[in-house]
């Protein structure tokens, strides 16, 4: 097979390139800006373009298909080429699909929590020694890439993104992944500039449940209204399966898993969903309770979902994805709630279209309440590049209804903020989804609490 890629420096599209290769298919590439890791893990499999930019004259009729990339645009003179001469061409998702049309899908969709269940699925199945395809949404210890593809196995387990698959196909990719089980975890509005009201972007995902096979399964978080109501629409063959957190209790900073055999994991809080998401899944794939509850106890996490990134004595500090309301509420309350005795200091980053709009900012009206000191960080040159009007830190004071709440706009300010401060006997939770204008959090971490 030789297969192109329109946009090949992607976060999902390289790993996509990187299995093709290591498939054994001929694969070719472009893009006009690539950074690291892409740039380093293309070039290590001979991957990398010779030079940046668009080359319609790569296209030809010995190509059996061309991927393209959400970072292209519909007028990509590549793109324009393959539409000429009639090659097939795929989204992300839809290439993913047809690589895995006769397995049984497992597709994970959701606000949040659909990165770190979906972890959970593929490491209890890889414990298990059950081959699997897989596709994540981060690089995940103990798997080499994002993307698995493999003509041997019978299960495909893959997180399902609510965002646009490409730019010639303005459908939510988890539209075609047709689930054999799917898996909601919870509905919070998100990517404004694509769904501009809650409503729109709830139907998203009733079409998504429109989508599962003639007797397939969706398992949905019980407690969240949307899903219920989604839930009761499925299709007559369609079996729904409700569940809230897997029964648990804490000691000592510990928290158990309180199945057959009280289980002592390595994780908390929403994780605790997440836990009886995978444990359903993992259960319609023919894995028993006690199988489950041995391999979850190994799990780590998802990096940057409650990610321990330094400890020492009674100083921690983790880093998660946090940046819609409704996951950052949820994760300074599980911190909170494993932690109720240390000082919790929450720093996070308004960085996403929607966190970076001034009608969205009251969206998180007191969602920073539980810790005990609040910081945010926003850039004014990202408010520009998203061709947003312009906020001040007095509108996410006002958005976050806090008068005390300390805004920054200059992640020097940041730094020193942060440098300052005395973290005996408490707990430092960083969330965002960049890296505020370019700091690198771990190794600040490793800094503040060894100062």
């Amino acid at each position: 097979m030789n297969i192109h890629l329109i946009a090949i420096g992607g976060s999902a599209m390289h790993n996509l390139a990187l299995e093709l290769h290591k498939k054994g298919y001929q694969v070719t590439g472009s893009d006009d800006e690539i950074f690291e890791p892409s740039k380093s893990r293309l070039e290590a499999a001979g991957l990398l373009p010779e030079k940046w930019g668009w080359y319609p004259e790569r296209i030809t009729s010995r190509l059996d298909a061309v991927i393209l990339g959400m970072h292209a645009r519909e007028d990509n003179p590549e793109l324009q080429k393959a539409q000429e001469l009639g090659i097939p061409i795929y989204s992300y998702p839809e290439y993913l699909y047809e690589q895995t049309k006769n397995k049984l899908r497992v597709i994970v969709g959701g606000s949040h929590g659909k990165t770190t269940t979906t972890s959970m699925i593929m490491h209890v199945l890889k414990t298990c020694g059950i081959e699997f395809d897989y596709m994540a949404g981060a690089l995940l210890e103990g798997f080499d890439t994002m993307v698995h593809l493999s003509d041997r196995s019978k299960i495909a387990v893959f997180e399902g993104d609510e965002y646009l698959s490409s730019p010639i196909d303005r459908r939510p990719k988890f539209h075609h992944y047709h689930p054999d089980i799917a898996i909601l975890t919870g509905i919070a509005w998100d990517h404004m500039n694509v769904f501009p009201t809650f409503e729109n972007y709830v139907e998203q995902f009733a079409l998504f449940t429109q989508q599962i096979t003639p007797n397939g399964k969706l398992i949905y978080y019980e407690n969240d209204e949307n899903l219920r109501q989604i839930a009761s629409r499925v299709p007559a063959s369609v079996q729904a399966i409700p569940y809230t957190s897997f029964p648990h209790y804490t000691e000592e900073g510990t928290t158990y898993l309180a199945g057959s055999l009280p289980t002592p994991i390595q994780v908390f809080g929403e994780h605790l969903q997440n836990i009886s998401a995978a444990y359903l899944a993992c259960k319609e794939l023919g894995i028993d309770e006690t199988a489950f509850l041995k391999a979850i106890a190994t799990y780590k996490g998802a990096a940057k979902r409650l990610q321990k990134i330094a400890e020492q004595n009674d100083t921690v500090v983790f880093l998660d994805f946090a940046h819609s309301p409704s996951k950052l509420q949820a994760t300074i309350k599980a911190v909170r709630e494993q932690y109720p005795r240390r000082k919790l200091i929450a720093c996070m980053e308004l960085h996403t279209f929607s966190s970076l709009n001034a009608a969205f900012l009251p969206q998180y009206r007191h969602t920073m309440d539980l810790a005990d000191e609040a910081i945010v960080f926003f850039n004014p040159e990202v408010v520009k590049h998203k061709r947003l009007p312009e906020i001040s830190s007095e509108d996410v004071r006002k958005g976050f209804d806090d008068t005390q709440l300390k805004v920054f706009t200059d992640n020097r300010q940041l730094l020193e903020e942060l440098t300052q401060k005395n973290y005996e006997n408490s707990v430092l939770l960083i969330m965002t989804s960049g890296n505020f204008s370019g700091i690198d959090i771990k190794e600040l971490a490793t800094q503040l609490i060894h100062k």
